[in-house]
């Protein structure tokens, strides 16, 4: 939510990435990481980022947090979104791990399947090449 918001309004205000980050003072990737959701600006870059966007920061947060300027709200909203974002992290973290181990195990269990047969077709070989020995000397 917060991040759609900053995003959006980025966007109608005309500004990119960029001239938003000199603005603010901060580099481009920080406001990227805010409108992808990775990260959530502090209670004070978020009352910089609502005076930039002439809007309160109810607005950004999306919520109906007072516009009294009680900034124990907007700190409790934004301790509310970035453990929302911790816990979205840790289950993408959690499926990439698994993603991960199954890759592993797929190619150790191709590994060994390729180890195996050459050893068998080695023994094969090496079984019907003494037999065609054996057969040619009897022969002569």
């Amino acid at each position: 939510m917060l991040n759609e918001n900053i995003k959006n309004l980025r966007k109608n205000k005309g500004l990119t990435q960029e001239e938003m980050a000199i603005r603010l003072n901060v580099v481009r990737q920080t406001v990227s990481k805010w409108e992808k959701g990775h990260s959530v600006p502090d209670a004070e870059m978020l009352q910089k980022i609502a005076e930039l966007f002439d809007t309160d920061v109810s607005r950004l947060l999306g919520s109906s947090v007072a516009e009294n300027g009680d900034v124990d709200a907007v700190a409790e909203q934004l301790a509310r979104i970035s453990e929302q974002l911790t816990i979205r992290n840790r289950r993408s973290r959690r499926i990439w791990k698994i993603i991960g181990i199954i890759a592993i195990v797929i190619v150790v269990i191709n590994l060994l399947l390729i180890i195996l047969s050459a050893s068998a077709f080695s023994n094969y070989a090496f079984e019907t090449g003494t037999e065609v020995i054996v057969q040619e000397y009897e022969t002569e």
